[in-house]
């Protein structure tokens, strides 16, 4: 697909999926619209005229997460070598990587905001379950994430409607999931509509890598950063 047109597309689609998570009036259809409860916190800006990085999505993932969110108890579903539970282990939260294969950490990240080479000391380590991920392994956890998180996300969904977590995914294909999006449908798009019908609120955000960079994301439970609170 050329490039405005892909551009083209994924904008549409975003927009799309803003529209399904903002508050509606009382005179328009909300059958398929769920108002957002509190305060969002902010989405992402606009990242879809600059260049995209073709690496570096954990570490994007990462700074977004850290902005937006108080450091908790968080699950990275398929997180590979767990460089994302351990950057996050760096700023205080309590990260698990749950992946069926047991790898080590990478020897080296680059730290974006230095634009430095950080070499991880060996023998570090992030906390891990070696199993595919399951409703159950949710317990305990405030936020589940995915990233890319192959036939995971139904589940993903599902189980913080189970156990009242939050969640943040990055949906990419549809090998393994249980449904599939009826024709003319994107997967993100029939993904946000499922999660509606769960009960969850969501809101989408971008980051700024190369392909699928439009995730969803479900708050509440929680801490905010930046977030007022209730009087």
């Amino acid at each position: 697909m050329p490039k405005n047109k892909a551009r083209e597309r994924s904008n549409s689609l975003y927009l799309h999926l803003e529209k399904m998570s903002l508050p509606v009036d009382g005179d328009e259809d909300t059958s398929s619209l769920v108002s957002l409860q509190g305060r969002p916190i902010q989405a992402a800006s606009d990242t879809s005229r600059l260049l995209r990085m073709k690496k570096f999505r954990f570490q994007l993932l990462h700074q977004w997460l850290v902005s937006n969110f108080e450091p908790c108890r968080a699950a990275d579903i398929g997180g590979g070598k767990g460089l994302l539970a351990y950057l996050l282990q760096l700023d205080g939260w309590d990260a698990t990587v749950i992946d069926p294969v047991d790898q080590a950490l990478p020897e080296k990240f680059k730290d974006l905001r230095t634009g430095s080479r950080v070499k991880i000391r060996p023998g570090e380590r992030v906390k891990r379950l070696c199993a595919g991920f399951e409703l159950e392994q949710a317990a305990g956890f405030d936020l589940l994430i995915g990233m890319h998180a192959h036939a995971c996300n139904v589940k993903i969904i599902d189980a913080a409607a189970r156990y009242s977590c939050e969640f943040v995914i990055f949906p990419c294909c549809v090998i393994g999931e249980p449904f599939y999006p009826p024709l003319g449908v994107h997967w993100l798009e029939s993904l946000a509509d499922y999660a509606l019908r769960q009960g969850h609120t969501i809101q989408p955000f971008r980051l700024n890598f190369k392909g699928q960079n439009i995730g969803l994301f479900k708050s509440g439970r929680c801490k905010l950063r930046n977030s007022e609170p209730s009087g």
